[in-house]
């Protein structure tokens, strides 16, 4: 049974029609989830007609439809074809009241979701017995000093080990005393950032569109992030040397999530900037080990080590659970690092970094990397293929690297809602290029291509294949044409 449109949630809609035009889509895409959550619109609502509702509000009917199709791909709404559209069991559901007894979990009908969500490894990649025989060779060798409390820098024999493997495959300069052992990037950025914020600096440029994640990292240490635009050849130097930051965070051997590799000219002039402001250009390298074409392009940080921190881990190639990354801070910021790493955690758990060592200098973490890139070159291929099948005007872009694809759909707003709501008929999670845009940025145009993100790399070729299929009766299943056979 229907339950009906309830003032409390018509409430929190009325902003929408009072915004400016640019950002109406947003807002309204932010009322109807915020209704969803608090329980405004509760589970079963039917919702008013896209045209009822565009009428009430004064904006357009493609956009209430285009949110409608949103919220459909996040899973918050539901529809049948004719059938009208109500709000579904939240994923993220109100916290009863005392008393009450929550809702079980919502039916589930059909195939389960497939979730393109980038930046994910296989995780059933994992070397097993390799890291387990590694574990058991170093505990039989650890000494119960070692046992104590860890070198905050890190293990000595894994420095080592990940120095050579940095300057052989990554062409990074360093030795292993440059080195400092993080809990994985995201310990990188926060050690780095605490540092800088203690120097003075108050600002980091960004790159728009970029990693969500790392706006948080930093505003806890105090620092604000400036957006600056990514283009085809790499973060935008222009718009950089114009503002305020005298640090950027740039991921350059493949830009995330757009997938360039920032060309010669970009790379030279990013360390131009950073020569010319006294300033700091800290690389994440994070899938640099994954490149299908050519051979990986070498880490920015060996051209300028004095101007460049590198930082990496093993997240995308062994498995993020592990929390194993690394740093290499210009030898002005080094010594400051070491003493917040101190002071933070007092270093990482030993068994593991002799085990991440051994497994390094025994080659087993070379032979895993190598089985990876057969792998994900081989799923890259297959999603390829399987869109230029079923999508035969949609065009993959950035290089072949890394764990995800940028893909693009010609057609504007009217394509994006047709794919979003194809997304929701089929059970298929797309995550768009815009969702990474920096929140204080100006929202992108409509007069070009959709772009999307799919990551490929967590997914069987068989699942990829099925995943573009079923994207791909989802929408015609969308349109009228089809609707009326």
């Amino acid at each position: 049974m229907d339950v009906s449109w309830t003032t409390a949630a018509w409430e929190l809609l009325l902003p929408v029609g009072a915004a400016p035009a640019r950002g109406r889509g947003r807002l309204l895409r932010a009322a109807l989830r915020e209704a969803v959550r608090g329980g405004s619109l509760p589970p079963g609502t039917r919702m008013p007609s896209s045209r009822d509702l565009a009428r009430d509000l004064g904006v357009s009917r493609g956009l209430v439809t285009e949110a409608y199709a949103q919220l459909h791909a996040e899973g918050y709404l539901v529809s049948r074809q004719g059938a009208g559209t109500w709000v579904a069991t939240p994923r993220v559901r109100p916290r009863p009241h005392p008393g009450e007894t929550p809702a079980g979990p919502p039916p589930t009908t059909g195939p389960p979701p497939v979730d393109l969500r980038p930046g994910l490894p296989d995780l059933r990649l994992f070397p097993r017995t390799a890291w387990a025989a590694a574990q058991r060779r170093v505990l039989d060798r650890l000494v119960h000093q070692h046992l104590g409390y860890p070198d905050p820098r890190g293990l000595p024999e894994l420095r080592a080990a990940l120095a050579d493997l940095l300057v052989r495959r990554r062409g990074v300069a360093v030795r292993p005393d440059d080195l400092v052992v993080c809990s994985g990037v995201a310990q990188a950025l926060a050690l780095l950032a605490r540092v800088l914020r203690d120097r003075g600096h108050r600002a980091v440029a960004v790159e728009d569109p970029g990693s969500p994640p790392e706006h948080g990292l930093l505003a806890l240490a105090g620092l604000r992030t400036v957006p600056v635009p990514v283009h085809h050849d790499g973060i935008d130097v222009a718009a950089l040397a114009a503002g305020p930051a005298r640090v950027a965070v740039v991921t350059p051997a493949h830009q995330f999530p757009t997938g360039i590799a920032y060309p010669p000219p970009a790379r030279a002039a990013l360390l131009d900037w950073a020569r010319a402001r006294a300033g700091l250009v800290v690389e994440d390298d994070y899938d640099g080990d994954f490149r299908y074409d050519r051979e990986p392009v070498g880490a920015l940080q060996g051209l300028d080590p004095e101007h460049v921190a590198y930082t990496g881990s093993v997240s995308k190639s062994l498995a993020p659970g592990l929390r194993l990354g690394w740093l290499v801070a210009p030898p002005d910021l080094r010594e400051e690092v070491v003493a917040v790493k101190r002071l933070t955690d007092l270093g990482n758990p030993v068994p593991d970094q002799a085990a991440l060592a051994d497994l390094i200098r025994g080659g087993g973490y070379d032979r895993h990397l190598r089985r990876c890139q057969r792998a994900y070159r081989q799923r890259r291929d297959v999603l390829v293929a399987a869109l230029e099948r079923h999508f035969p005007d949609a065009r993959v872009s950035g290089v072949a690297a890394g764990l995800h694809a940028v893909v693009e759909f010609p057609g504007g707003p009217t394509r994006r809602a047709a794919m979003l709501d194809g997304a929701a008929r089929s059970g298929v999670r797309l995550h768009p290029l815009a969702d990474y845009r920096h929140a204080g940025a100006p929202p992108p145009g409509d007069d070009g291509p959709w772009r999307v993100v799919l990551g490929y790399a967590h997914l069987t070729p068989g699942e990829i294949e099925r995943a573009v299929r079923r994207l791909a009766h989802g929408v015609l299943a969308g349109r009228p044409s089809a609707a009326r056979r």
